[in-house]
């Protein structure tokens, strides 16, 4: 078995002879890994003496990834980390380019032609597939496609059918809060966020009384964070409620939640707390639910109800279902079981854990070789695991195999920078740039300026792709 290099220390002094232009290298997708990895690698290179010049491509005309379409709106703290994301891009040694898609703007070979290297770094943006009888039926929803719904996802449906009142979220980590907090929150309260217009007035339709969270282990193993799950109690007019049955109190379990770590132990005495405290007779109600495992979506023509096998925990720290059964009447089912990354045109995909199959960071061919100026990292990388700040680690440590790689990359083809922008320009690609997003970003923010709500909103998010475009177009201005 090969054995993995240890990450080396940055800067780092490109190994070899110099080479005859200055390295090039394309990064595909400008969410947080995109963006770490441009800054890691810029600042390397520079350190070590050397030149390089890194194009930042998306498909979507604004930077930031899931900061931007896969954070909660009413989360300013975790958003926050967008003014270190600036800082990077704005320090002009990484070239944003928006509106290009891989695989069908660009595809592998004109990268090639390009560049030296590539990193992809595009995220798991698709919800995982949670196979049970019904889960398919009207009414029954990704996580992940709502949440691009209020984030105001170019590409997202600009309607959300709201109708139900009772409602099911299946699953136990952030995103299944998120939904959950977004479905059950007043849109009064959503003003003061960045929420589009057209999403507020959804959310102000919604007849929503009782939102039901749904996970199959027990409290002590729930993957959320302890700051998202104090959230919950602070809604306005809405009640969090939970049970005792969902609490085992035999020794193994205690014993287990003795042991944990203190991020846990936090939450444990959270959920506790919320056991002894009496409804307040909110206008909503939040539920959330432990030792279920989703079984089926039942209903005709569309979701009616949601069936689980309640279960219990075992010695060796997981679940084992106890045969009972327990129906929940329920109009709307929405599953937050996980993302999953897509397969990219020309690169070796593992369809079983949808990430590209890497050896930290390196691309590896179908029998394990490493392909030649190829690497991945964030969550195409390693899966949706890990918090936005895991991001860090994982750029350095893909970085520093391109670096350890700097003698064995070829020269490309058209090296000169200009030569990209001539080939999107042949191609009638409208793409966007830095100058571009913060003549867009002031737009928004102006917006926010003067809109009529009655709290100050720090922006309104604009939503259609081809607005998105013409407003940056106007400072399309390339630079370095």
């Amino acid at each position: 078995m090969t054995r993995t290099p240890p990450l080396l220390p940055l800067p780092l002094r490109p190994p070899g002879p110099a080479r005859a232009t200055p390295l090039r290298v394309a990064i595909i997708g400008a969410g947080p890994a995109g963006i770490y990895a441009g800054n890691i690698l810029s600042t390397a290179v520079r350190a070590a003496g050397g030149e390089v010049g890194i194009d930042l491509f998306d498909s979507l005309p604004a930077p930031y990834g899931l900061i931007r379409y896969g954070v909660a709106p009413d989360h300013p703290r975790i958003k926050g980390t967008v003014n270190s994301l600036h800082e990077m891009l704005d320090a002009g040694t990484i070239r944003f380019l928006g509106n290009v898609g891989y695989g069908t703007d660009l595809d592998l070979a004109d990268l090639r032609a390009h560049y030296s290297a590539v990193i992809f770094a595009t995220g798991a943006i698709r919800d995982a597939d949670l196979s049970i009888p019904g889960i398919d039926l009207p009414g029954s929803y990704g996580a992940a496609d709502f949440v691009s719904w209020f984030d105001g996802h170019p590409d997202a449906p600009r309607d959300w059918p709201l109708d139900a009142t009772d409602i099911a979220v299946i699953g136990n980590g952030n995103v299944a809060l998120d939904v959950a907090r977004m479905l059950a929150k007043h849109p009064v309260d959503l003003l003061g966020t960045d929420i589009p217009a057209t999403v507020h007035a959804g959310l102000l339709g919604s007849p929503v009384t009782d939102v039901h969270v749904f996970g199959r282990r027990g409290p002590g193993q729930v993957k959320f964070t302890p700051i998202e799950l104090r959230e919950l109690g602070d809604v306005p007019d809405v009640d969090v409620i939970v049970y005792e049955r969902d609490f085992p109190r035999d020794e193994a379990s205690e014993a287990r939640l003795a042991a944990s770590n203190n991020q846990v132990r936090v939450m444990s005495r959270t959920l506790n707390g919320w056991l002894t405290r009496q409804p307040t007779g909110a206008s909503r109600r939040l539920h959330l639910h432990f030792l279920h495992s989703p079984a089926e979506v039942y209903g005709t023509d569309r979701v009616e109800g949601m069936r689980f096998e309640r279960t219990e925990p075992t010695d060796d720290g997981g679940v084992r279902g106890t045969g009972e059964f327990l129906d929940y009447p329920v109009q709307a089912v929405y599953r937050a079981v996980g993302y999953r990354g897509s397969a990219l045109p020309g690169v070796p995909f593992d369809d079983a854990r949808g990430v590209l199959p890497s050896d930290g960071g390196r691309i590896l061919a179908a029998d394990g070789t490493p392909l030649p100026g190829l690497y991945a990292t964030g969550w195409i990388k390693r899966g949706p695991v890990g918090l936005i700040g895991h991001t860090k680690g994982d750029a350095l440590e893909t970085v520093t195999r391109l670096v350890g790689d700097l003698a064995l990359l070829p020269e490309p083809v058209a090296p000169h920078p200009d030569a990209i922008l001539s080939l999107l320009g042949e191609r009638g690609i409208r793409f966007t740039t830095w100058p571009g997003w913060l003549a867009l970003d002031a737009h928004e923010r102006a917006l926010g300026d003067a809109d009529p709500s009655p709290v100050l909103r720090e922006r309104v998010k604009v939503v259609p792709r081809d607005e998105q475009v013409a407003i940056a177009a106007e400072h399309a201005l390339v630079t370095r």
